[in-house]
């Protein structure tokens, strides 16, 4: 069995999981007459049916997917780095947390210093604004606030 199979069946189970998980979210005051449901709703259940589709694919040729030392380290890199956004993103605030993610990923694909630093502050501030002002989702704003 290929690993992508065996990663697509388990993360097909956690879809499935929290598909019955998001099914039963109802919020105490809500602004949209359809509520906040649909939106985890259809994003699982896409998730659950592509996962379901590569687990049970039939038989094709083996891919290499050419894991290297120094793309392992990569991808450790970038998993450490989702961790810490996760774990910061509530101290630091949405707009630092963003730029350093940004920041980290760019670096990680190879963009110079430069670059990543200026379209890390351009996605936290962008995104800040789109999401904290034009459609009214309050964000936390951390040393900014």
């Amino acid at each position: 069995m290929n690993l992508e199979r065996c990663f697509s069946g388990l993360l097909f189970i956690a879809a499935v999981f929290l598909l019955y998980l998001a099914w039963g979210y109802t919020a105490p005051i809500t602004y949209d007459p359809l509520g906040p449901r649909p939106y985890p709703v259809l994003i699982l259940s896409l998730l659950a049916v592509s996962c379901l589709y590569l687990a049970v694919r039939p038989k094709s040729e083996a891919i290499d997917l050419g894991y290297t030392a120094p793309i392992l380290k990569k991808l450790a890199v970038c998993l450490v780095a989702l961790f810490l956004y996760a774990v910061l993103f509530e101290l630091l605030g949405f707009p630092l947390a963003t730029a350093l993610m940004a920041f980290v990923v760019g670096t990680l694909f190879g963009g110079s210093f430069k670059a990543c630093a200026l379209s890390g502050i351009a996605l936290g501030a962008g995104f800040y604004l789109l999401f904290d002002r034009l459609l009214d989702v309050p964000l936390p704003v951390g040393f900014f606030g």
